[in-house]
């Protein structure tokens, strides 16, 4: 008797027919492309539990994943320096500042980073019962200081503030610890009334972590004199049966694209901003054309994300733990496109189909948002999942 073993090869797929004798002819290699391999990074001087450096399960494909809540933090030495970041220019969150950077001053010993705009509120600077602990403060430069000088972060405010948080830091951040003095608390929970007995136990190692994933962004525009040729080239999709326009290559010797890369941790969102009309999106996946968008827009949202703008706009809500990229419409005119997930190892691609009526804007977690242009130049954001993760700490023990 007879079988059939479909081996994936490439694009290709190759069949291979054995007689059957109680054992497969040939040992399948497990695929690894499926895989995300981060680089774990908890500052200079955090680091995992020897306990629980393997506490996961092995799923089909060979990846490892680890259990929500099953890294627990440790201390190669006793932290000394910390940065606090909090919500600017409100006095309550400013009240909290200082009771919090004073006990860690007077109580913990540790030096305090504090980012320059911050020292020069005058709520801070003219206070003199807070002068001593106001000159001791370090001012902290993003892209500097970076993992050698950081051993921990602490936050005080809502979810923005710790998105701001995570922008500071263009590789790996150190440990985070967010505390709710914000609207939003998904990723704060924390309570400050508690803050002297929750750090304690952060400083002493007693905390664990969750890992969440951040997106590298890649906008890719093109300069005004770069033109592309007129004629659109039609490729069929591989996942649809409808053809979507793909431009051809630039002429070769006008000047090379300008390129702007950025990590977020929620999402990003391309839409029409404050154009009245409809904008269409093509979406590619691994160089795929899989769909085009006709609607207000399209988030590229990662697990942290899908529980923000993704959800309001009729996504699922995604676990942390699982590795995957969630493409959702905004108000999309068709019945037929919704909410799709994609491995983390896909290599996403979004650009304005040169039948849109207008431009589209892109914004990085709701900041640094861009315009992207339609029509013959080829301006689009490319998205890929990255091992540059950020450290939440998720309770203490």
């Amino acid at each position: 008797r007879f079988y059939l073993a479909l081996r994936r090869g490439g694009s290709a797929l190759t069949v291979a027919m054995a007689s059957e004798n109680g054992k497969r002819p040939y040992t399948e290699k497990k695929p690894t492309s499926y895989k995300l391999q981060p680089t774990y990074r908890y500052g200079p001087k955090g680091c995992l539990l020897e306990a629980t450096k393997n506490h996961g399960y092995e799923n089909d494909h060979g990846s490892t994943l680890m259990m929500a809540g099953s890294h627990h933090l440790t201390w190669t030495q006793q932290p000394t320096q910390v940065l606090v970041i909090k919500k600017f220019r409100d006095s309550y969150v400013t009240d909290c500042f200082k009771s919090l950077t004073t006990w860690l001053h007077e109580k913990q010993n540790m030096k305090v980073h504090v980012e320059a705009s911050i020292l020069d509120e005058e709520e801070l600077s003219d206070d003199h019962g807070f002068r001593e602990v106001h000159e001791a403060m370090v001012p902290f430069t993003p892209g500097q200081a970076e993992l050698k000088d950081i051993d921990f972060i602490i936050c005080l405010g809502g979810d923005g503030t710790l998105l701001y948080a995570s922008s500071l830091f263009e590789s790996s951040a150190p440990p985070l610890i967010g505390f709710h003095l914000g609207s939003l608390g998904f990723l704060t929970p924390f309570s400050f009334e508690n803050f002297q007995s929750a750090l304690s136990r952060v400083i002493a190692g007693n905390c664990s972590l969750t890992l969440r994933t951040r997106l590298h962004c890649q906008v890719v525009k093109c300069k005004k004199d770069q033109r592309l040729d007129k004629k659109i080239v039609r490729q069929r999709s591989q996942s649809f049966n409808e053809s979507l326009p793909v431009f051809a290559s630039p002429n070769p010797q006008s000047a090379p694209p300008t390129k702007t890369e950025l990590l977020v941790l929620n999402e990003v969102v391309i839409d029409r901003g404050p154009s009245p009309y409809l904008t269409n999106l093509d979406i590619y996946c691994d160089d795929h054309a899989i769909t085009s968008v006709q609607g207000d827009g399209v988030i590229i949202a990662t697990p942290t994300g899908s529980t923000a703008y993704s959800t309001a706009a009729g996504s699922s809500m995604v676990h942390p733990s699982v590795p995957a990229l969630i493409i959702t419409p905004i108000c999309p005119h068709s019945l037929s496109f919704r909410p799709i997930l994609v491995p983390s190892s896909s290599r996403i691609r979004v650009a304005v189909s040169p039948e849109s009526r207008h431009l589209a804007w892109a914004a990085f977690d709701g900041r640094n948002r861009q315009q992207l242009s339609q029509g013959d130049r080829q301006d689009c954001v490319q998205f890929s999942m990255v091992s540059l993760l950020l450290t939440l700490i998720l309770s203490v023990c």
